[in-house]
């Protein structure tokens, strides 16, 4: 129950305000994604207020056209080849932590707790903004989802920043340069040509992802345009910080928004479940690294960070400023949003049905 009431006039002051407060804080202390974070924040803590404030539509798909350009940026011919080398090896271990999560949110499932297929998709290792937004197409709680999503990525990035820090002997997120230095590097752009097409690409991506309709479109339809474009053709995918800053607040507000003090008084009652559950998928990760560096020879921070079981966006960020096989983590981390995009929706329905079936018996 909230201590003091708005006026629905202050409602988007309010919002603004605290998004940006959020935000900041987030970028100050380096946390991968910081604006979308605090603008997602900033809309749950406000959302006791009732607000009717609401995302329109076109701005929301647009923002996950921009999320799929971001993925697909990191997709070169250098990492795809890597793949094409080993790909036993890739595929067995993003099998096996997407096959710990599984299990783990089928035991989160069995509790009765999480509605649906919403503790499978909670705790999928994916990109946490990608699972969000194809969760509810398959009949999860986005709420319970996002919240399950973010709080898995909060601990996992922290662990792997420290574990970075401590195995290089730096501080991961320090920088050098001054404010002013930051903001022109935000606001530049390299390229205005290639970067007047990536908006093009994802003014249409997001229409197309609207109009043909399918589970997961607004998300695949754009990354296989980013990826042609960037892979087949002259020209580069240029995101300019504007357009990430407008996509992430568009996402954060739009899975902020659908909250309410029903559901955060849910999201409570269940934490403790889900804290034991992604402590146990961190362990397993653990293990799953050591048996990558015991068989393939793979140095302990590259595998570590390779089987971490956080979001794709956050631990390339961990992985580029530390000393690691920055290729090789990528690589193992986007064959594992891969599988979980193919195998995902038919692994969470038939754990549904499963589950369906033992409970009518």
């Amino acid at each position: 129950m909230s201590f003091f009431r708005l006026q629905p006039r202050l409602h988007g002051p309010a919002l603004l305000l605290c998004s940006a407060l959020a935000s900041a804080a987030f970028l100050l202390m380096g946390v991968p994604a910081g604006m979308l974070l605090g603008c997602m924040l900033a809309a749950v803590l406000l959302a006791t207020q009732d607000m009717n404030v609401r995302v329109p539509a076109p701005l929301f798909a647009i923002g996950q056209s921009v999320i799929a350009c971001l993925m697909a940026r990191s997709l070169h011919f250098e990492v795809l080849h890597r793949v094409a080398g080993e790909w036993p090896l890739f595929l067995g271990i993003a099998f096996s932590v997407m096959a710990a999560s599984a299990l783990l949110g089928f035991w989160l499932m069995r509790s009765g707790l999480l509605p649906g297929s919403t503790a499978i998709w909670g705790l999928a290792p994916g990109a946490a903004s990608a699972m969000v937004l194809m969760a509810g197409d398959f009949g999860a709680d986005t709420r319970l989802v996002a919240f399950m999503q973010y709080l898995r990525v909060a601990l996992v990035t922290a662990i792997a920043s420290l574990v970075a820090h401590f195995a290089a002997g730096a501080s991961l997120g320090q920088t050098a340069a001054g404010w002013d230095v930051q903001l022109a590097h935000w606001l530049h752009i390299q390229n205005p040509l290639h970067a007047g097409l990536t908006l093009a690409l994802v003014l249409a991506a997001a229409g197309l992802g609207r109009t043909l309709a399918f589970p997961g479109g607004p998300l695949l339809i754009p990354m296989v345009l980013a990826l042609a474009m960037d892979n087949f053709s002259p020209w580069k995918l240029e995101l300019p910080g504007p357009l990430l800053a407008l996509a992430y607040a568009a996402l954060g507000w739009g899975i902020g928004l659908r909250f309410n003090r029903a559901i955060l008084e849910h999201a409570w009652r269940v934490l403790p479940r889900v804290l034991v559950a992604i402590a146990a998928l961190i362990v397993l990760g653990l293990l799953i690294a050591g048996c990558l560096m015991g068989f393939a020879g793979v140095a302990p921070l590259t595998a570590y960070l390779s089987t971490s079981p956080g979001g794709a966006d956050s631990v390339a960020v961990i992985a580029v400023g530390s000393a690691v096989d920055a290729g090789f983590v990528m690589a193992m981390q986007m064959v594992r949003f891969f599988m979980v995009l193919l195998l995902g929706p038919r692994l969470s329905r038939w754990l549904v049905q499963r589950l369906s079936a033992r409970t009518a018996a």
